[in-house]
């Protein structure tokens, strides 16, 4: 039974409720919106209460609570490392180390995007167009992630057609970020991330309730370590409440390289260098309100995270009890949509011999059956009819899961109706508060660093005029998102957009940004050479070395005939993330160079480090 079939007028009001405060909060940035320093940085003047419920809400979205929380139901709690990273790296370190800096010196060079504090820091409009043009191609590959999250969910509890939830979700978007700026962005993150955080834990504390309390819970996912399918087995999966096997040179170490290179690291390091949070500290008056922000910042990503992670492992107790597990069973994907497979049915004859069921044709009778994760969920039918799913014997299995389902399939059958509709604007909330700081970075890179990186102020009708081209970049960007979105599902798209775009900004950025702001003697042709190298090695790692990404694009394939990646043949590197490569490159690129080119000019050095 879909959302849509139990809606009473009081749902339809919260719902009505819900866009219609948001749309006030998106009315109220665009008449607080006088020129473009209220546009790009929102008047500078932000309370920190307001700013870090905008970090956190642009920071964790739906990629985090569907994508990730999907991963966490296939890989286990090992995941919970990644939690650790995003409170320790993403509020500690960026809020202590890096927004300070980072906001006192945009405010020194009149910085009001990040390709322009790091095209100003080095004196180069090269870096600031490079880096505007890097954001504006790859941000909307994370951008499509988090469309197919709030698409998903709304698809799987509305009960309607995906394509028609994913242009939705983003013609809401797209309605108050092309008119009320970074203001009207952060009024309605602070908002949605106060539904996001009271959402996610009834979410959290009725999954531990239904499953007997924290201790319990555990124990009973734990004792599902025999359920694991073979081909996890065979990459190194030992439990859904331990770590992956620990190696190298061989198959069994897959999972533990997937974990911690793409899933930790790339995520749990590429947030520092993320464009839309960095420029969340050019935002705020002081280094005091930045500090304030910590708090309200930690608790944030505590909460919602690690509890998206937390339901997704304990999804399998409650799927192991009530989805009719497909151990056992021969299952293969049959249709376009990834989301459903076919069951040769079998049924245990009286001499305990496991057959076949035939058609009146002889032929092996197939019936649907929806696959979520590591289970067949519900019921089956055969000519209209609902029926358990039927065991078979063990001939072959093919495992294959939208693991993006899995947080929407566990809300709409585990949980009472009447939370399908918080949970339904905790994921719109989620989605609508990354897509919009996304949206605004991309649309403020085409507008503000690439079309004016290319004239001078004179040729560009001054920066107020630019405005204009800056709301037309934030369509192209929408537009390019829900084209991505509309053709890559499955096979955990949005955790796996999500960490490709994180390495690369860490990768491409990370390196020019803590030498920007700590060293002096960095100089702009290691800035350059650091963040082309990064670039050009992350783009290179996932065309030809990591083999689902390089297998999907497929030159390899054309090149050798055969092996997805150019390392097939050596066991763990298809698997290893392009951050472990690329960042050390860029980062010993941007030393090296540094020593052997001229530093810029002192009188340049003293008014972007006026304390030293």
């Amino acid at each position: 039974m879909s959302f849509f079939e139990t809606i009473n007028i009081t749902d339809s009001v919260v719902v009505i409720l819900y866009f219609c405060i948001t749309a006030f909060l998106g009315w109220l940035g665009w008449r607080h919106t006088k020129d473009s320093t209220d546009y790009l940085v929102a008047g500078r003047r932000t309370h920190p209460f307001i700013m870090a419920m905008s970090y956190g809400a642009t920071f964790i979205s739906t990629s985090a609570i569907v994508g990730f929380g999907g991963v966490a139901a296939m890989y286990g709690m090992s995941i919970l490392w990644l939690v650790f990273l995003n409170i320790f790296v993403g509020i500690l370190i960026a809020f202590v180390f890096l927004g300070g800096r980072t906001r006192r010196m945009s405010h020194l060079l009149n910085a009001q995007t990040f390709p322009e504090l790091i095209g100003k820091r080095f004196q180069s409009r090269f870096i600031q167009v490079f880096a505007g043009a890097v954001i504006f191609l790859f941000m909307p590959l994370y951008a499509a992630a988090v469309l197919i999250g709030g698409a998903e969910f709304m698809s799987v509890a509305f009960g309607i057609d995906y394509n028609t939830a994913l242009f939705f979700l983003g013609t809401i978007v797209a309605l108050y970020v092309v008119y009320g700026g970074l203001k009207g962005v952060m009024y309605t993150d602070a908002f949605q991330g106060t539904i996001m955080v009271v959402g996610m834990l009834l979410l959290l504390g009725s999954i531990y309730w239904n499953f007997g309390g924290l201790i319990e819970a555990n124990r009973q996912l734990s004792s599902l370590s025999d359920l694991l399918p073979q081909s996890l087995r065979e990459i190194g999966h030992q439990g859904w409440t331990s770590m992956p096997k620990f190696g190298f040179g061989d198959k069994s170490y897959d999972l533990w390289w997937i974990m911690v290179t793409t899933i930790i690291l790339g995520v749990g390091i590429g947030v520092l260098a993320q464009p839309q949070l960095l420029v969340r500290f050019m935002t705020v008056k002081s280094k005091k309100e930045l500090n304030r922000g910590i708090v309200y910042g930690s608790i944030f990503i505590l909460i919602i995270p690690g509890s998206a992670y937390l339901v997704g492992a304990l999804s399998n107790v409650y799927f192991s009890k009530h989805g009719g597990l497909l151990s056992g069973a021969v299952v293969k994907y049959t249709n376009e949509e990834r989301t459903h497979a076919f069951i040769w049915l079998t049924q245990k004859g009286t001499n305990g011999v496991w057959s076949t069921v035939n058609n009146a044709d002889g032929k092996p009778k197939q019936v649907p059956v929806v696959i979520v994760g590591l289970q067949a969920v519900g019921m089956v039918q055969i000519n209209g009819s609902e029926v358990p799913v039927v065991q078979g014997r063990s001939i072959s299995i093919t495992y294959a899961g939208d693991v993006d389902r899995i947080i929407p399939e566990y809300v709409t059958k585990a949980m009472p109706k009447w939370f399908w509709l918080f949970f339904l604007l905790t994921l719109l909330s989620a989605a609508m508060s990354t897509l919009s700081g996304l949206f605004h970075a991309i649309g403020t890179s085409a507008g503000h660093d690439i079309y004016i990186g290319f004239r001078s102020d004179s040729e560009a009708g001054g920066r107020t005029n630019t405005l204009a081209v800056v709301r037309i970049g934030i369509i192209i960007g929408i537009l390019m998102a829900i084209m991505i979105a509309w053709f890559a599902r499955g096979d955990a798209i949005i955790a796996r957009a999500t960490a490709i775009f994180y390495g690369l900004c860490s990768a491409a950025f990370l390196p020019t940004l803590i030498g920007g702001l700590f060293f002096r003697r960095m100089t702009k042709a290691a800035a350059v050479s650091s963040m082309i190298v990064g670039s050009l090695v992350s783009i290179f790692w996932l065309l030809f070395v990591k083999a689902k990404e390089a297998g999907a694009i497929g030159l390899v394939q054309i090149i050798t005939g055969g092996a997805p990646s150019i390392l097939w043949n050596h066991p763990n590197w298809p698997v290893v993330d392009p951050i472990v490569v690329a960042l050390p490159l860029s980062a010993l690129t941007a030393v090296i160079v540094s020593c052997f080119t001229k530093p810029l000019d002192e009188e340049h050095l003293r008014l972007c480090f006026p304390e030293d």
